[in-house]
């Protein structure tokens, strides 16, 4: 959207601070050009730069002393009180603390509560609202804002309100609140200077009383933006969008009084039907009005998530941001070190928690950064193999001769020395909190980060505003409160300098910008909801004196007015469809388009942006389609990097090569599985593996059955079953029902061997490691279960495994589609070999249908094949069967259920 403005067109905002201006010079024209005992209140200090400009402009003079220009809240700010002021951190918890001891909410979110109830507390003392003194009283008092009688629910609502209230104020303590009505009292007692104020809506209850009282000693000039903008032509549509007359009334009006106040050139809406569609549209516009030579563009974000959409796209493209709305401080990474502190703490180290922490780069930041990434690599790699899940201890004990290691270990089990306690002040916990973090030192690298720094600021203030607070906490309870602290405290990077600025609607007001991307600005965002108070429905505020709903919504709708009243260029971005359903336009601007197509014809569409989309997305330069697709369109068929190519293979990794190239690719050649998951919970490969040792220490002991008596085989098999299950079973009870389970297939795996040997064959060796060239480039290895020989010299090979003989023969039923007998034959040149099915009380032989020698021959051909045509740029697909996803880790890495559906 390209606005036809020329350069002689008056911007909307000159309009209205040119009217400011020529006001204040008229009503000091005795006084020009000294201006500067007039007092201007701005709703932000963005407004000073363009008034200044406009009061020097209609002065014409060589020199201007402007007038004071400040908000409200820093000239409060400036007033100086005899007593000091109770912090909403002091306050919070003694709210804590009286809602703790009275046990009202039993198993609740206290703190949510305590919140919650101040900010009640803080709106009764804001808006000067009396309770009774009676809670009986206070009582009556709701059961007719209600409109209903008595209930328990109401009874409690009352008492713990009205209970509170005289107990937070029993002390007399002067609160934020209190002292922000003082300051504003004193002010106005002694006000001498006109007072000049922009303001674009209405004004909350303090601020109203404050200009009455100063109005009564000094005069009191009001530029309402709203009353402002009915005046102006330009703005007439705008204006009447927000009269309570008839749509065709109004249309009618503007037609007859306003025929060019015509929105075309200055507003249009875009309806994207999906979340990307907008992001991609806003981040289009945003590129051309910055080639067009706009300097000062806003996106007013109404949808947080389309925003960030944006953010990411602009910022891909080498389009910065400003982001004045911030980040919320517990979504930074400098946050989430102190939470994986605390969760490793509290979770006895658990791996994955401490793995987390180390993983930070924030922790040890006194330490040359390769040794300590190095450190936590060696770290991960003995947790992984030795499958140690929690307890700092076992951790060093892995760690024994790794000096890096168990220097990093060491010192975090001194930090956690000084967090041992089990209660202490919120102000004594967090200079624990900051001593721990000291010796581990985070503090030296929060303090390099801009918003670790500003962590740190917030800390220490936190810790000094709790200083007298001698209110006891437990770790848990103070753990809580720090995440609430975190939540509520936003960090804005002030170092990022861009044409391009991310705002709210409520920072617009008075502003004027080159363009403005109005984001997400349907009825779910706009006007958005303000989450309410847990206490009272509106009836209820209403009838205390409290702000209802309704006053944030004509907040919300004014903002809007303002914004679109001071701006020449803007485009308004929703989603007109979400999950194939119609999503409405805010109503606000529902009507302001229906009044415009009903007086103008012309319903604002945005008509011509949808169609640049495709051709102006950013490319990536080693990719032929855009990287921003939101899923593969196709199955991914990588070609090898001759280096990732390896030397080595596994049957089992020949098996994975056969099941699903891609699968092979990932785990053998990118290497993804060489990190094996620690397994906290007892599965069915810990049985498997469990057995497997059981089995190679009988045959150990009793290479042949037939000298022994079935007893003692029977005793000496339940043996080395107890003794090899006896840790798990110690470590997690559910080892015992696998131990059970693999009791109970004792008999019959004696049988099924003393068959064997009665057949001629003769238990020769267990878990048999091997290692066979099969050319210059390619060797394969691995280890065999168990080797079987009869007196003639011909040999057996033979696998455990712990399933159903039916699933055993569907994987030989095809020849080739599982290698793993036709390798172990090709090694020992077998002239037998079979999986040994162990499921409960059945144990069974299950050989390969094939010729055996011609089977292993072929297998070992087409895997010398396969790597040839690798090596040749052949690719591996991902063309794996069903059977051979379901289990495989890498699926979400090829995204088999988004491109099979494409």
């Amino acid at each position: 959207m390209e606005p036809a403005i020329n350069g002689s067109t008056k911007m909307a905002s000159a309009v209205f601070f040119d009217s400011v201006a020529r006001h204040i010079l008229a009503q000091h024209a005795h006084e020009t050009p000294d201006l500067r005992r007039c007092i201007v209140l701005l709703p932000n200090y963005h407004v000073a730069q363009p008034l200044a400009q406009a009061l020097a402009k209609a002065a014409n003079v060589p020199a201007l002393l402007l007038p004071k220009m400040v908000t409200l809240n820093d000239w409060a700010q400036s007033v100086p009180l005899a007593a000091s002021v109770v912090p909403e951190t002091c306050r919070a918890a003694t709210l804590y603390q009286a809602l703790r001891e009275r046990r009202w909410f039993s198993d609740a979110d206290l703190w949510g509560i305590a919140s919650e109830m101040l900010r009640l507390l803080n709106e009764l003392t804001q808006h000067h609202v009396p309770l009774p003194q009676n809670e009986e009283d206070f009582l009556a008092q709701l059961e007719r804002a209600y409109q209903a009688k008595r209930n328990a629910a109401m009874q409690f609502e009352a008492r713990v309100v009205h209970e509170l209230w005289y107990a937070m104020n029993a002390s007399r303590e002067l609160d934020v609140t209190r002292a922000y009505q003082q300051r504003l009292a004193h002010l106005a007692q002694q006000a001498d200077s006109p007072l000049v104020v922009l303001r674009a809506s209405a004004l909350a209850a303090p601020e109203a009383r404050f200009l009455e009282a100063y109005a009564e000693h000094a005069p009191v000039m009001v530029f309402d933006l709203r009353e402002m903008a009915e005046q102006e032509p330009s703005c007439a549509a705008l204006a009447s969008s927000s009269i309570r007359a008839g749509l065709r009334d109004q249309a009618a009006h503007l037609r007859e009084h306003f025929p060019h106040a015509k929105l075309t050139q200055r507003l249009r809406l875009f309806a994207a039907h999906s979340l990307e569609l907008e992001a991609r549209a806003a981040e289009v516009q945003v590129r051309r009005w910055l080639l067009a030579g706009k300097q000062n563009i806003a996106l007013v974000a109404q949808d947080r998530l389309v925003a960030r959409r944006v953010r990411a796209l602009l910022e891909r493209a080498g389009v910065l941001v400003r982001d004045e709305s911030g980040w919320t401080m517990s979504t930074l990474s400098v946050s989430t070190v102190l939470m994986r502190w605390l969760d490793a703490l509290q979770s006895d180290f658990y791996y994955q928690d401490l793995l987390d922490l180390l993983k930070s780069p924030f922790i040890f930041a006194d330490q040359p950064a390769q040794q300590r990434k190095q450190a936590v690599y060696q770290l991960e790699q003995l947790v992984r193999k030795h499958g140690v899940a929690s307890h700092l201890d076992s951790f060093l004990d892995l760690a024994h001769g790794d000096e890096d290691v168990q220097v990093a270990l060491v010192r975090l089990r001194q930090a956690t020395e000084t967090l041992r306690k089990n209660s202490d002040t919120l102000s004594g916990w967090l200079r624990a909190l900051n001593e721990s973090l000291s010796i581990l030192g985070v503090l030296q690298g929060l303090a390099a980060d801009v918003a670790g720094a500003q962590l740190l600021q917030a800390l220490q203030t936190w810790q000094q505003e709790l200083a007298a607070d001698n209110t006891r906490f437990s770790r848990a309870e103070w753990r809580h409160w720090l995440a609430k602290q975190l939540d509520g405290h936003t960090f804005r990077d002030t170092a990022i300098d861009s044409p391009v600025l991310l705002t709210h609607l409520a920072a617009t007001r008075w502003r004027s910008f080159d363009a403005v991307l109005l984001l997400g600005a349907d009825a779910s965002h706009l006007p958005s909801t303000d989450n309410g108070s847990v206490w009272f429905n509106d009836a209820v505020r209403s009838t205390l004196g409290l702000p209802t709903r309704e006053v944030h919504l004509a907040q919300q709708r004014d903002d809007l007015l303002a914004l679109l009243a001071m701006n020449d260029t803007v485009l308004v971005t929703w989603q007109a469809s979400k999950s194939g359903e119609k999503n409405l336009l805010s109503p606000y601007l529902e009507m302001l388009r229906a009044l415009h197509e009903q007086a103008y014809s012309d319903n604002l569409e945005e008509r011509e942006l949808g169609a640049l989309l495709e051709d102006a997305q950013v490319r990536a330069s080693e990719v032929n389609r855009p990287i921003d697709l939101p899923f593969p369109t196709e199955m991914p068929r990588p070609v090898v990097l001759q280096s990732l190519i390896p030397s080595r293979i596994s049957p089992s990794a020949y098996n994975s090569l056969v099941a699903c190239p891609y699968q092979y690719y990932a785990r053998h050649m990118l290497r993804l599985n060489e990190l094996d998951e620690v397994r906290e919970g007892v599965e069915k490969r810990d049985y498997g593996e469990w057995v497997h040792d059981i089995l190679h220490r009988f045959h150990q002991q009793f290479p042949v059955l037939a000298e022994h008596s079935r007893s003692e085989l029977e005793e000496a098999l339940q043996h080395i079953s107890t003794e090899v299950f006896a840790p798990s079973v110690e470590r997690d009870y559910l080892a015992r029902a696998w131990l059970l389970r693999w009791q109970q297939a004792i008999p019959a795996y004696l049988d099924t061997q003393l068959k064997s040997e009665a057949d001629g064959w003769r238990y020769q060796n267990g878990e048999v490691p091997f290692e066979l060239p099969l050319t210059d480039e390619l060797t394969l290895h691995g280890r065999i279960d168990r080797v079987d020989a009869q007196a003639d010299g011909a040999a057996r090979v033979l696998d455990y495994k712990m399933m159903e003989a039916t699933r055993l023969r569907n994987k030989l039923k095809e020849a080739g589609e599982d290698v793993q007998l036709a390798c172990y034959a090709q090694v020992y040149e077998a002239d037998e070999a079979a999986f040994i099915s162990i499921e409960k009380d059945k144990v069974l032989a299950v050989a390969p249908p094939q010729n055996l020698p011609e089977l292993a021959q072929a297998n070992i051909v087409r895997l010398l094949d396969v790597f040839t045509q690798i090596r040749k740029g052949a690719p591996l697909p991902a063309h794996g069967v069903d059977e051979a996803c379901m289990y495989c880790e890498t699926r979400g890495l090829c995204r088999k259920s988004e491109w099979s559906t494409a």
